[in-house]
């Protein structure tokens, strides 16, 4: 039997060190499951593990890619499954490690299948987005999937900001004449290893007080000067992060510098709740507050596996 140990929770909640602390228990290796730290442009603004703590274990999936590839969650998908494999061919434990919800689950679980959708219907959704902005994807998908549009709204809404997703959304509904929502959870993917789902979880006022530490942390390590070399591509799917967004805004003169960090301390602060929301919708999580003592981690685990 081969396990996936998934270490989920919200940002600055302590996931770092708490998948060394078992990939050097369990003797494994770490899959990186954040969106964000695939990109080797974007290091101090996505928390990037340290040089100390990448030495302390294998990571994989870290700065791996550039902000000008275009790499969506079913390539992740695809090339995290494929080093899974290899990791387990060796090992019967792999650690998997996140705060992305939809690429976690693209390991867990993978996605739906859809039919091909004609490329001139493409060519055309993507010209009228470029004529009209996000706000004619928006429309479009309220009104050809309303249910959809609402889940989104309640349990994700930075996906209604996102060109690429909210296009293929547009593109599906179009092009096969239903909603897109009608093809999902219709198939499972089998999977060849069994997930031990860890969360980590703390009172919103800790998450808080540590999320606002961490971006001040930021701030002195030089992510400003970071967000500046990366203003010119501004416009970057990759770059639509948060603390990112909030200083171009700051270098177009739009914020300023102080109100561009409390809007980066806000809308993190924003982004974890919604993280905890999508992690608690699955009832196999089992959850810990940040604090507890590693070693009851490692032994629920071992009880788990007995």
């Amino acid at each position: 039997m081969k396990y996936l140990i998934t270490i989920v929770g919200p940002t600055a909640i302590g996931k770092t060190a708490l998948s060394i602390s078992l990939a050097q228990h369990f003797k494994c290796e770490i899959i990186s499951c954040d969106s964000r730290q695939f990109f080797k442009e974007m290091t101090i603004g996505t928390a990037v593990p340290t040089k100390e703590e990448l030495q302390s274990a294998t990571h994989h999936f870290i700065q791996n890619k550039s902000i000008f590839e275009n790499y969506t969650v079913g390539d992740y998908e695809k090339e995290a499954l494929h080093k899974i494999e290899g990791l387990f061919q060796n090992n019967d434990f792999a650690i998997l490690i996140g705060g992305s919800g939809l690429y976690v689950d693209a390991v867990l679980k993978g996605f739906d299948e859809f039919p091909e959708i004609d490329p001139s219907i493409r060519s055309k959704v993507n010209l009228n987005y470029e004529k009209l902005g996000i706000n004619y994807l928006q429309e479009q998908l309220k009104n050809l999937d309303p249910d959809y549009y609402q889940k989104i709204t309640i349990e994700n809404p930075q996906t209604l900001q996102n060109p690429q997703r909210m296009m293929r959304f547009t593109e599906v509904c179009i092009g096969t004449g239903k909603p897109y929502s009608s093809f999902l959870n219709q198939k499972k993917n089998n999977r060849n290893f069994t997930p031990i789902l860890i969360g980590l979880e703390a009172d919103r006022q800790v998450i808080y007080d540590r999320i606002n530490q961490r971006v001040d942390i930021m701030m002195q390590q030089g992510l400003l000067e970071e967000a500046k070399k990366l203003h010119p591509n501004k416009t970057l799917n990759a770059l639509q992060t948060v603390g990112y967004r909030e200083l171009f805004s700051y270098f177009d003169g739009e914020f300023s510098l102080p109100f561009a960090i409390e809007e980066i301390k806000k809308n993190t602060r924003r982004f974890s709740k919604r993280q905890l929301t999508w992690f608690k919708r699955n009832e196999n999580t089992k959850w810990f507050d940040y604090a507890k003592n590693r070693k009851e981690i490692i032994d629920y685990i071992e009880t788990y596996l007995k």
